[in-house]
């Protein structure tokens, strides 16, 4: 089991992520014992959390970037 970030220090939101998948998997396989799965779950809940949180950050400042009203991105020419 992936060891949690350091008390006050933030991972990044890929790290973040790429532990999240890494525990779904596991847990999906079927193969850990009861609490083993109970805490690749509490850990998964925390890191998605984590990861809304840092999503919603990230659409906040898009919001804030282009004054408030979010524009749909010109079609590239191919």
């Amino acid at each position: 089991m992936p060891k949690p970030a350091p008390a006050g220090g933030e991972i990044p939101f890929e790290k973040a992520l790429e532990e999240l998948e890494t525990l779904i998997a596991k847990m999906e396989d079927g193969k850990l014992p009861l609490e083993e799965s109970l805490a690749a779950y509490q850990r998964g809940a925390e890191l998605l959390k984590f990861c809304e949180g840092k999503l919603t950050a990230a659409q906040a400042r898009v919001a804030v970037l282009e004054g408030e009203l979010l524009k749909d991105l010109p079609e590239a020419d191919s």
